[in-house]
């Protein structure tokens, strides 16, 4: 069925363009059913989730400016009436606000759909994630390395020695226990990032932030804790939800139909879709050459020949046999 959607995008397209084709049509629904399995991803679209719901009132809901229909920096709806410029808007995976990418304050890196964004906003607020910038985010900012000054060696005194001798194990025991903190590893090495624009972050970057007891407060503290969840990304659900869509289509009926077929017949459902499809795309082709729109009669006429076609080849084959 198609969507609203596509019938809101085919009614833009036909006062843009005065005419549009029927493969238009079908492309173009494909591409937003699949857009949709990828943002719908674990939803079940027959049974409404509402009543699954644990608490009926969620005191941990945040209402930013999105709320009242506003986005970005520039505090503008979206689509803007007003704004001229194509420009494509990009979700903070923090604050979860959609800002245009000329409002970043950044070059936007290629395959942008493959990264996730933190705007600068987030990135002043939670200063700590700068150090893990200059180390994991997309190059695009310019780097400082601060220079390292030559300490010289120290000499231990007995006290020291004496404490060696009696803490080493109780030492080992602790780093056992506590990971060693990735966070002042970075920092240790002194690599900087010019801390001004949205900062692009590539795929499993999550992976590699500190986990240590200490960074999972600071994390907590900053209600940033899902940042350690690899499964939250927007990559992850939306590949959830082409592999539910995909498992749906795997149920679908007329597929089981088709399994409860023997091969002949299988085949011969196969080999009448398909040359249907050649038959439907040579007919719209006609139209494409001498420049003619595709209406709703045309359309009709098509299958009623397909449908006189299909009685004479049954009638020749029942009169065969």
């Amino acid at each position: 069925m198609t969507s609203s959607r596509t019938i809101y995008c085919l009614q833009r397209r036909m006062c843009e363009e005065q005419t549009v084709s029927l493969v238009d049509v079908l492309e173009e629904d494909e591409e937003l059913e699949e857009e949709a399995s990828a943002v719908l991803a674990g939803s079940d679209s027959d049974h409404c989730s509402y009543p699954q719901d644990k608490d009926e009132v969620n005191s941990l809901n945040k209402y930013s400016q999105n709320f009242f229909g506003v986005y970005c920096t520039c505090g503008r709806p979206y689509p803007d009436p007003e704004d001229q410029v194509e420009d494509e808007m990009i979700q903070c995976v923090v604050c979860e606000d959609w800002l245009h990418g000329r409002h970043l304050g950044c070059v936007v890196p290629d395959c942008v759909e493959l990264q996730e964004m933190i705007c600068e906003s987030c990135m002043k607020t939670h200063s700590f994630l700068w150090t893990y910038a200059a180390h994991l985010a997309v190059p695009g900012g310019a780097v400082e390395v601060k220079k390292e000054t030559a300490e010289e060696p120290t000499v231990p005194t007995k006290e020291d020695e004496v404490d060696d001798a009696i803490e080493p194990s109780c030492k080992r025991s602790r780093e056992e226990v506590e990971p060693r903190c990735r966070l002042k590893e970075l920092q240790a090495i002194g690599q900087k990032r010019v801390q001004s624009g949205a900062v692009f972050w590539p795929s499993a970057w999550r992976s590699k932030l500190c986990s240590c007891s200490i960074c999972q407060v600071r994390l907590l503290e900053a209600g940033l804790s899902f940042l350690l969840d690899e499964s939250d990304t927007v990559l992850a659900y939306e590949n959830k939800g082409k592999n539910s869509e995909q498992r749906r289509q795997e149920h679908d009926p007329l597929m089981s139909a088709l399994d409860n077929l023997n091969r002949v017949q299988q085949l011969e459902i196969i080999h009448g879709y398909n040359d249907m499809k050649t038959e439907l795309k040579d007919f719209l082709q006609r139209f494409a050459a001498e420049g003619k729109v595709v209406t709703s009669d045309d359309i009709r006429q098509f299958f009623e020949q397909q449908s006189r076609k299909r009685r004479r080849v049954d009638a020749g084959a029942f009169y065969c046999t």
